[in-house]
């Protein structure tokens, strides 16, 4: 009747009419549109060359993309393991690389002078490595445990081990810090044995002093014993890779802060969030996340102080694999890059995917995952955020900021239903190289 009556008044002239009802029509093709299937493709069309092959590693030719990470086989000097997650590769890639730069430092004349009887074993433990592939791959990331396709809210924990005990950590009781210490399987592993000559030597080749290599962990273990002094490190010069030329605020952090005292300085930072202890402690003794991530994920949520950090701290507590913690924490980086520029006011609740409120009132969703495809579970989780994001923030306007791509499909479809779409966002810091 309305389309009549504009007819009758000649309000809307017929080019207008007919690009209306062409609209219409696309709009309802697009309705129509078919949910999208996983994709296997060759290596070489989304990485450069320096990523697929170099002097210690090749790549395996073909990539499956089952959800929202492509899934690598890594074939290296140290070992061959499975990677989910680009930037989990260039992780594996930057410790292949300082392994070999361990491997270089071991055969000068200057450190075989300061070593005496002492030989750092990188070679002897990369041949070891080679003939059994699956058991060093058991250390970094073999039988691939794929991030799930839930978006949303968190699983309800009812069995979850990680919170067992927490509500022993009262007052006068031991500390977060203190409980992820004594942990052998906590956040923190192992990290007072992270003396200052391992970091020393991570630093110079580019390398996480926390790594959970533990062919790389036993090489910054070996070189750190023979030159406990220090007085090698400051006569090796070792070039630092370019992955991490320009070290983030975190990266100093963690190379040049003594273990416990890093370890402080997170748990007062949950607390100002306003994380009880209870919440605290169960965070620290989530296994994947080590002390390198720990402090990049908090670091990024005490940027903003939104209202909310402290529930997206519990959303992240308990998860499994550390392609989950590497997640958690490259969306908090996302948030404090996103936060400089756009000041960040509140986070929304019971939320994995991380939903920021902007102070001009965008809702913006800071995706950090590899490839997003049309599928039934995230129309779902686009839809719920939605709602949600409107409801319980005031959003205003529905934006996604996502680090890899989104199918021509799927980024039609959440065009239509009223989201802005950002594609390659670039992660700050040491995971910022992308193909």
């Amino acid at each position: 009747m309305v389309v009549g009556c504009m007819h009758t008044r000649s309000s809307v002239p017929p080019p207008a009419i007919l690009a209306l009802a062409a609209l219409a029509t696309a709009g309802h093709l697009l309705a129509q549109a078919p949910y999208e299937g996983p994709r296997t493709i060759a290596v070489t069309e989304i990485l450069p060359a320096a990523f697929v092959q170099g002097p210690h590693f090749t790549l395996g030719p073909t990539v499956a993309t089952p959800g929202y990470f492509d899934e690598f086989t890594v074939t290296s000097d140290y070992g061959v393991f499975e990677v989910e997650g680009q930037t989990m590769l260039a992780v594996r890639l930057r410790e292949v690389e300082a392994l070999a730069r361990l491997d270089d430092v071991s055969k000068t004349e200057v450190f075989a002078q300061a070593a005496g009887n002492a030989v750092l074993n990188v070679g002897k433990g990369a041949v070891a490595a080679a003939k059994d592939p699956v058991a060093t791959a058991q250390g970094v990331g073999a039988g691939i445990k794929r991030f799930g396709v839930n978006l949303g809210r968190r699983a309800k924990r009812t069995t979850d081990k990680v919170v067992e005990g927490a509500s022993s950590n009262e007052e006068g009781g031991p500390s977060a810090s203190e409980k992820a210490a004594a942990a052998g399987q906590s956040a923190a592993y192992a990290v007072l044995g992270v003396n200052a000559s391992m970091r020393r030597w991570a630093e110079k080749v580019g390398a996480d002093p926390y790594t959970t290599n533990p062919t790389l962990r036993k090489a910054l273990e070996d070189v750190g014993q023979i030159d406990a002094a220090g007085n090698i490190a400051a006569k090796v010069v070792v070039p630092i890779p370019m992955v991490v030329s320009s070290a983030s605020t975190v990266g100093n952090l963690v190379w040049k802060q003594d273990p416990e005292e890093l370890l402080k300085l997170n748990e007062k930072r949950l607390a100002e969030l306003g994380v009880d202890k209870p919440a605290a402690g169960a965070f620290f003794k989530t296994k994947p996340f080590t002390l390198t991530y720990q402090t990049a994920f908090i670091d990024g949520l005490y940027a903003t102080k939104a209202r909310g950090a402290a529930d997206y701290v519990d959303t992240a507590t308990g998860c499994e694999t550390e392609r989950e913690a590497l997640f958690f924490t490259e969306s908090a980086v996302l948030l404090k890059a996103f936060h400089a520029t756009s000041p960040v006011t509140a986070l929304l609740p019971d939320s994995r995917a991380l939903v920021a409120k902007a102070a001009d009132g965008r809702a913006v969703v800071l995706l950090p995952v590899d490839w997003v495809r049309w599928t039934a579970a995230f129309e779902a989780g686009a839809a719920d955020i939605a709602a949600r994001a409107r409801a319980e923030l005031g959003a205003t306007r529905l934006e996604l900021h996502i680090t890899g791509r989104m199918t021509p499909t799927a980024k039609a479809r959440l065009t239509a239903l009223g989201w802005a779409v950002t594609e390659q966002v670039p992660i700050p810091g040491t995971w910022a190289r992308r193909g």
